[in-house]
């Protein structure tokens, strides 16, 4: 990994060494500072939810954490801080795609990304992108995508944050980042540790949370260059590291720890022209893992993936009305591990985007896709959105789409109960959006209708005695969604609101029953008030009950409250004291049957901005 890094370095300050100064022009296009430029040219037509830093700061631990409170998905957490995965719209979470600064990064060995990996306080924003999103993101994208953005600011400045934290359960947090900046440079770094006994009790009951003790470290590192009028060179990379015992349930205990290791490196360059510009990434993505049984000893299985990616995205203006973008891209992955042999894949595909705004309240977006797979067929895929502002407060969308995901290293090479007969699974989508915004005021309301075919589900097989993934399921999804927010200012005081609704109805079609782990009924409400330097807030969840193996799970109400005072000592320093309460009418809940949460709990933080 070391070797591959410094290729990365060589080769973007071997650029540098023969740049040219730039001009202040080139630090306004988008394709300069952002890291996904599709996701604000190309999602007109679809629901859009940006977390802002205020957002990002109440929940700064865990991805987990920052979406359970603030957008309409539902978490299975095997306990606090252990494995979590999302259901979106009663997807699942291998129907989720995590995209990194413009690349999907879901796991080539079980497609799924782990959302207490995510550290959110080393990126710029999270967005949220509800519906399908195959053509332009690739496999996995079926009930929406996550994206984390690394943005780059090329004016002059040097900031510094550093914060330090202690919770109950012995949770100890470290932060620092710095961002800095000026004509040509653009870069930010950031660290970001946690570390807890995890150790809760179990309320109503004279046990605790045995053997869930966890520390994740999470480093962020980029870079931009602008070579040139027409020349940016830009280079992201991550490192994450968790080691995570895994917890007990109520009715087993557990002796057994989990390690994980991801890098993930990108190079970018983007030529500009004034009709047409052209970005070429080259990624690599490494992931591994060790299992320990015992954590005692030290016995463990092992495996690893790499995915090599290079991607080309050339965007013609034919008009300021009317954009063609062609996308190309090829991938080689491997993986290696005790559970399968050297599994290699390649892929290519290649997609189209039409964007015209025939009038300037109208805009609808064209897409199509196909890939090339080495080891099994893989559909053509396409969407279309459209909005158009009806008057000036109101505007409707609508989006429809046909998605697939195809089956992962696991499914097909696992060992023992890999099959390799499987197909793809696709999925066809409705959305119809209505999006009402005021001056104090943004409202959102989504109706949208999702079926699948070909669902990859694991099941027992009487006759080897093994798991075995199979194409048996197909499933129907449809609902609708609800956002709210509000803010308002008056002097020194400012109050915000914001509240999100789902209705989530499913069905698996062969057994004519509820699909498991989605509630009918999610809500959750977070309203802050702020006067001067002093901020207090309290977020408040609602999660239905949901369907379990024979059975159903009580939904609960969860409530936390803080308050933070920012102490200015001069016009350069600051120092900001947050307080917080999660849990706060201690309440017993679980989001994964026989795996209680946390009682109600504390965390103080002390952060120094310079």
């Amino acid at each position: 990994m070391r070797d591959i890094t410094t290729f990365f370095l060589v080769l973007l300050f071997g650029c540098i060494a023969q740049a040219q100064t730039s001009t202040d022009s080139i630090q306004q296009l988008d394709e300069v500072v952002l890291s996904d430029v599709k996701l604000k040219r190309y999602a007109n037509g679809y629901k859009l939810t940006v977390l802002n830093d205020s957002i990002l700061r109440k929940n700064s631990t865990s991805l987990t954490d920052v979406l359970r409170f603030n957008s309409n998905m539902y978490f299975k957490e095997n306990g606090y801080g252990m494995v979590s995965s999302p259901s979106f719209r009663g997807t699942n979470a291998s129907q989720t795609a995590v995209i990194w600064n413009g690349i999907n990064i879901n796991s080539q060995l079980n497609g799924q990304v782990d959302f207490n990996t995510i550290a959110t306080s080393n990126y710029n924003s999270i967005s949220i992108k509800s519906g399908g999103g195959s053509v332009q993101y690739g496999s996995g994208a079926i009930g929406g995508t996550i994206h984390l953005s690394n943005d780059f600011n090329f004016k002059k400045h040097v900031d510094y944050e550093v914060q330090f934290g202690y919770g109950s359960f012995n949770t100890k947090n470290t932060h620092y980042k710095t961002s800095f900046g000026n004509r040509t440079w653009a870069g930010n770094f950031g660290v970001a540790y946690v570390d807890s006994d995890n150790d809760y009790k179990f309320l109503g009951t004279n046990r605790k949370n045995e053997n869930g003790a966890f520390n994740n470290l999470d480093i962020n590192f980029n870079l931009g260059y602008i070579i040139s009028t027409k020349d940016v060179l830009k280079l992201y990379h991550q490192n994450f590291r968790s080691d995570r015992e895994l917890s007990s349930t109520l009715l087993a205990p557990s002796s057994s720890k989990y390690e994980t290791e991801d890098y993930r490196s990108m190079v970018e360059w983007v030529h500009i022209e004034d009709n047409y510009t052209s970005s070429l990434k080259t990624v690599h993505l490494l992931e591994e893992f060790k299992y320990f049984e015992n954590k005692d000893l030290d016995n463990f299985s092992k495996g690893q993936a790499n995915t090599w990616l290079i991607k080309h995205h050339y965007k013609r203006h034919f008009s300021k009305r009317l954009v063609l973008s062609v996308i190309t891209d090829y991938s080689y992955m491997t993986a290696e591990g005790n559970s399968f042999s050297n599994p290699k894949r390649n892929a290519f595909s290649a997609t189209a985007i039409l964007n015209h705004r025939p009038i300037s309240k109208l805009q609808y977006t064209l897409n199509v896709r196909k890939d090339v797979i080495s080891d099994f067929e893989s559909p053509l895929v396409f969407s279309g959105d459209i909005s158009y502002q009806l008057f000036k407060p109101y505007t409707l969308k609508f989006n429809a789409s046909k998605n697939f995901r195809v089956p992962t290293f696991n499914d097909l090479y696992w060992n023992p109960g890999g099959n390799l007969d499987l197909e793809p699974e696709a999925s066809y989508q409705l959305d119809f959006g209505h999006e009402l915004k005021f001056k104090n005021i943004d409202f959102k309301l989504n109706t949208f209708y999702i079926e699948t075919s070909n669902l990859i589900q694991w099941r027992p097989n009487s006759s080897s005695g093994y798991w075995n993934p199979v194409n048996i399921a197909n499933a129907k999804h449809y609902g609708l969604e609800a956002e709210l927010n509000f803010t308002k200012r008056k002097g020194n005081h400012t109050l915000f609101l914001t509240t999100a609704y789902s209705y989530t109805e499913t069905e698996d079609v062969e057994k004519n029953q509820q699909l498991f782990y989605v509630p009918v009924h999610k809500t959750n409400a977070s309203i802050s008030y702020n006067y001067k330097s002093f901020t207090a807030f309290y977020q408040h969840l609602y999660n239905g009950e949901v369907a379990i193996i024979g059975n159903t799970l009580d939904g609960f109400d969860v409530g936390n409250f803080g308050f933070a005072y920012t102490f200015n000592t001069n016009k350069e320093i600051s120092y900001i004291a947050d307080f917080r309460i999660n849990n706060i009418y201690n309440t017993y809940y679980e989001n994964v049957a026989l795996r209680p949460m946390p009682n109600r709990n504390f965390n103080i933080k002390l952060t120094l901005k310079f």
